[in-house]
């Protein structure tokens, strides 16, 4: 054989490989290998024990996934970067993931901006960034990789307006918000729906995350006489302005936002958070079977841990990436196009969760209304606190 024949030989077994990668690379029964999501999210910085949350919630439905066979016999799995859900972190994440070729799709970040921030890379590199706690009304805007399961403030806050307003009868507002962009968001979203409710918003307060001492913003609070006091806050933070609320003699009703709802609110608030209001996405009282399975699931691997919203959005989150590369294969654009396929994937939020295509998120979430009894969350009964 001539070294002109063995050249040809070699390009052409090359050829026979290369087509071969192609075809595995959009088909799901052609290797063993498994099927590797990206994670984005905080495991250091303020934020971390949301980033343990999360892990809490990926792997039992991991375990779930597996018992029922995996996809198509495949294991799913993922690889968790701190971003510390910090823009520059996640940036830097995008970067590195839209450049593995191995990750077929991306969950998280955490915070809208660390999100949004990251955007563009994920869109330019054709990966999915799949959010499911950045409710940021513009994080789906950024592009068609973008789409996510966490509702957004533009439907929440509304509720939480409604809750005070018109159920809790509170006509004069002080409003107490992160100073991010999700806080700014939320705040305004909450208080023109709470303006055409009739309410009155006498003060609004914004602070940083790392934030500890509020009592001056307090004292000026107090000093507006509201009847009311809404928190735009995380469970951390809600619990710290309400112990610190009560010392500088703030009496009035405290109604919070869904991202307060865990147990650890109540824990971190002690005796400071009874009676306060909080509108939530999720409550483990709701007899719906999705919500108990999820609930018998979790302190079984946890051992009687009681879970709480933020393990809720991403056990839901990692069933949906499930259902879609179910569906997508492994292939980035397939994954994509999925999104529009997958109908009716089983969610403890939503019961049951399409995608409106339209808007690339879930429409549909539900509402509960709770107070704090006796150390723990209840369904409203309608008294006065």
């Amino acid at each position: 054989m001539s070294n002109i024949d063995r050249r040809k030989l070699v390009k052409g077994s090359l050829a026979v490989m290369m087509a071969g990668a192609t075809f595995s690379r959009g088909g799901l029964a052609d290797t063993s290998e498994p099927i590797l999501l990206g994670v984005s999210g905080p495991l250091t910085g303020p934020n971390a024990q949301y980033g343990t949350q999360w892990k809490q919630g990926f792997d039992l439905a991991l375990d779930e996934i597996m018992a029922a066979g995996g996809i198509n016999g495949r294991k799913l799995v993922y690889q968790f970067e701190d971003s510390q859900s910090d823009p520059r972190q996640s940036v830097a994440i995008a970067q590195k993931f839209v450049s593995d070729s191995r990750i077929v799709m991306e969950l998280g970040d955490f915070s809208s901006p660390a999100s949004m921030a990251a955007s563009p890379i994920y869109q330019r590199g054709g990966l999915v960034q799949f959010g499911f706690t950045n409710s940021h009304p513009d994080f789906t805007k950024g592009g068609d990789f973008m789409w996510s399961t966490s509702v957004s403030q533009a439907d929440e806050q509304p509720l939480l307006a409604a809750y005070a307003v018109k159920r809790l009868g509170l006509k004069k507002l002080a409003v107490l918000h992160l100073n991010t962009d999700w806080g700014r968001t939320s705040r305004d979203y909450f208080t023109n729906a709470a303006k055409e409710y009739g309410a009155e918003i006498v003060v609004t307060e914004g602070y940083i995350a790392e934030e500890r001492d509020f009592r001056s913003t307090l004292v000026r609070v107090r000093d507006a006489n509201p009847d009311g006091l809404i928190l735009i806050s995380y469970y951390s933070d809600g619990a710290l302005i309400a112990r610190q609320a009560r010392q500088v003699g703030l009496k009035q009703v405290i109604c919070a936002a869904s991202s307060v709802y865990s147990p650890k609110f109540i824990e971190l608030g002690g005796e400071a958070v009874e009676d306060v209001h909080v509108g939530t996405r999720y409550f483990p009282e709701d007899t719906r079977p999705e919500v108990q399975k999820f609930i018998a699931g979790f302190k079984k691997k946890y051992n009687g841990q009681e879970p709480d919203a933020f393990n809720a959005y991403s056990y839901d989150a990692m069933n949906m990436a499930a259902a879609v590369v179910k569906i997508g294969g492994t292939d980035r654009r397939a994954i994509r196009d999925a999104f529009t396929k997958v109908k009716d994937v089983s969610s403890v939020i939503f019961g049951s969760a399409t995608f409106d295509v339209a808007s690339r998120r879930v429409k549909g979430a539900m509402n509960a209304e709770l107070v704090v009894r006796k150390g723990q969350f209840a369904l409203w009964d309608g008294k006065p606190t």
